[in-house]
């Protein structure tokens, strides 16, 4: 492969360049233009006025110490005194115009920050985004991008917006100082503060990669840790903690890495910047002292000068003085800017699809029918079931089995609107009506009531009916343990085992009464007789549900059983001979085989 010449760098670096600035313009200008833009408005202009005010304080000041310094040359005491007195009452002035700049540039940035996160927040959640995140590799941990991307990028866009602003107001308010003083001194700091940025843009422009890629390790590292916390018990039982330990290792010296390699090269820009500071003291002495000298100007004109000098300098050599804290930002802006990108082609692809796509979709239906659906992996590279056709109504049922990887699991994502890629004809209630139980069920952080009510906790549901669900589906063990209190807040995935989780999700399926249920291996940690119970109370429930499973216990339960083969065929057996479910309490007859089991599987029941 061809190296790449200097010019596809410099195009490179420029299309980056572009391409930020409009990530930066796209965020910002959405605040700025929602619902919260007039307090937004309100805190901006107030810090406006206070930068222009601490700005005129800061030329007030300068004069005043010109005369400070003055009168103690020519020692003279009622001015020196008259001089310091002006200056304290300057001081007085300028401390609070100080303390409230800050103050509402704090304001201004908590509020900018609420607004993107929750502006975050609801598109993660919209078409599901979150879910369809996690297979992309070019969005690495969106978790820490909502949180500490946001919180760095509204409070360092302030930040540099305020110290752009006080550079604008203080070249202009210092530049006619220096430029009464002498013209030399103007034309010296500009030929000096642009030389110095560009050799401070050559030497450190590797810093903003560099940045980028810190976030993601940091990241990457923090999110091991999370993933140990949450898995634990399966750690422990593998005895697997030198091989987590070794990765969490590996991780933290990536970052470590990487870091070194940001330090390099803030060292070998602070060569030059801490050259260009100190040489920048003795710039102004070196044009003015002569003029003192030859007595065409006063002693305090030569500290004016220098006191000038160095803010306009600094006024106008931000790239330089803040290189390493602008290449952090410009990292931020990217991550968050590339988040932005692909939940608004997020939002582009649900309108094609809903337009032009192939796959029509009712969602309004009083049944579960489909049409010579296809379903496809969600990058559309693999078929997993060809024209699959079926129609499911209220009070019936349907078992889904077929060994690893057919697709068993993928029929009832594309229900559920999770892969919306493929073709056909699919009907469905409104999502409202129908509820998903995966085979290991989400416990969410609160007490034993919201847990129960997941994801509705504002229904109107009884603590009354809530014990008798409970109850119904054998929890009484979790409820002697909280002494039946619901408001008992406690870590519900450590505290209870899988089978008592997938218990507690039928409870949430048995609370909300849906019209359809769709069961993932949803009794895969259950006993038979806690699964005869709970199918046994899901046929009375008059809801229609189809179920994913690998056990052959569960095709009594069901009135049809559709078989997958890795061919992307399939096969619906209609059972011939209905079989009434057994109690849990008793003995169930597994010595018939029974004609639906012989159909599918060529072989009697064992």
């Amino acid at each position: 492969m061809a190296p790449s010449s200097p010019q596809d760098h410099s195009a490179a670096n420029k299309a980056s360049f572009r391409k930020t600035c409009r990530q930066l313009w796209i965020i910002s200008k959405a605040f700025f233009k929602s619902e919260r833009r007039h307090r937004a408005f309100r805190f901006f202009f107030a810090l406006l006025a206070l930068a222009l005010c601490v700005g005129g304080a800061q030329v007030v000041m300068s004069y005043v110490a010109r005369d400070f310094m003055t009168a103690i040359a020519r020692k003279d005491v009622p001015a020196y005194w008259f001089s310091l007195w002006r200056y304290l009452g300057t001081l007085a002035l300028a401390v609070p115009l100080g303390v409230y700049y800050r103050w509402t540039e704090e304001r201004l940035a908590v509020l900018w920050r609420e607004w993107t996160a929750q502006h975050l927040i609801r598109r993660y959640f919209y078409n599901r985004a979150y879910y369809r995140l996690r297979g992309l590799a070019s969005i690495d941990n969106p978790d820490q991008r909502i949180s500490e991307d946001v919180r760095n990028f509204t409070l360092d866009s302030l930040a540099f917006l305020l110290i752009l602003l006080n550079a604008t107001v203080t070249v202009v308010v210092f530049i006619g100082v220096l430029w009464a003083i002498s013209l030399t001194l103007v034309g010296v700091l500009l030929v000096y503060a642009v030389a110095g940025t560009g050799l401070s843009i050559l030497i450190g422009r590797r810093l903003v990669g560099l940045s980028y890629r810190q976030y993601q390790k940091e990241a990457d590292f923090r999110y091991s840790l999370v993933r140990v916390r949450d898995n634990a018990e399966s750690i422990a039982f593998y005895r697997g903690e030198k091989r987590e330990r070794r990765d969490l290792v590996s991780r933290l010296g990536a970052a470590v890495l990487n870091m070194l390699t940001i330090i390099g090269w803030n060292r070998n820009l602070a060569f030059f910047v801490n050259t260009y500071n100190y040489a920048a003291l003795v710039l102004p002495v070196v044009i003015v002292a002569p003029l003192f000298m030859r007595g065409e100007v006063e002693f305090g004109v030569v500290t004016q000068s220098a006191g000038a000098f160095a803010q306009v300098l600094a006024a106008v050599s931000l790239i330089i003085t803040q290189f390493g804290r602008l290449s952090a930002y410009v990292a931020v802006v990217q991550r968050l800017g590339m988040l932005w990108d692909e939940l608004d082609e997020f939002d582009a692809e649900e309108a094609r699809v809903a337009l032009n796509g192939s796959q029509e979709v009712d969602d309004e239906s009083r049944r579960v029918n489909l049409e010579k659906v296809i379903v496809r992996t969600p990058d559309g590279s693999k078929t997993l079931v060809n024209d699959l056709t079926f129609e499911l109504r209220r009070n019936q049922s349907l078992l889904i089995m077929g060994a690893s990887g057919t697709g068993k699991s993928s029929v009832l994502r594309t229900i559920a609107g999770l892969w919306p890629i493929g073709s056909g004809a699919l009907e469905r209630p409104p999502l409202r009506e129908i509820m998903f139980l995966p085979q290991r069920p989400y416990m969410i952080d609160g007490n034993l009531r919201d847990q129960l009510r997941y994801p509705y906790p504002d229904e109107d549901v009884s603590d009354e009916q809530i014990l008798e669900v409970a109850g119904k589906v054998n929890l009484a063990d979790v409820l002697d343990r909280v002494d039946s209190d619901l408001d008992r807040v406690m870590d519900w995935i450590n505290v209870l085992s899988i089978g008592e989780q997938q218990r507690v999700a039928f409870a949430r399926l048995f609370l909300r009464k849906p019209r359809f249920a769709f069961l993932d291996e949803a009794t895969s940690a259950l006993d038979e007789d806690n699964q005869a119970r709970l199918y046994q109370l899901l046929k009375e429930s008059h809801i229609g549900f189809i179920s994913v499973g690998h056990r052959t216990t569960l095709i009594e339960y069901h009135d049809r059983v559709l078989k997958l083969d890795r061919s992307g065929s399939w096969e619906i057996a209609e059972r011939t001979q209905p079989q009434q479910i057994k109690p849990a309490a008793a003995e169930v007859d597994n010595s018939a085989a029974g004609p639906l089991f012989e159909k599918l599987f060529g072989r009697a029941r064992p």
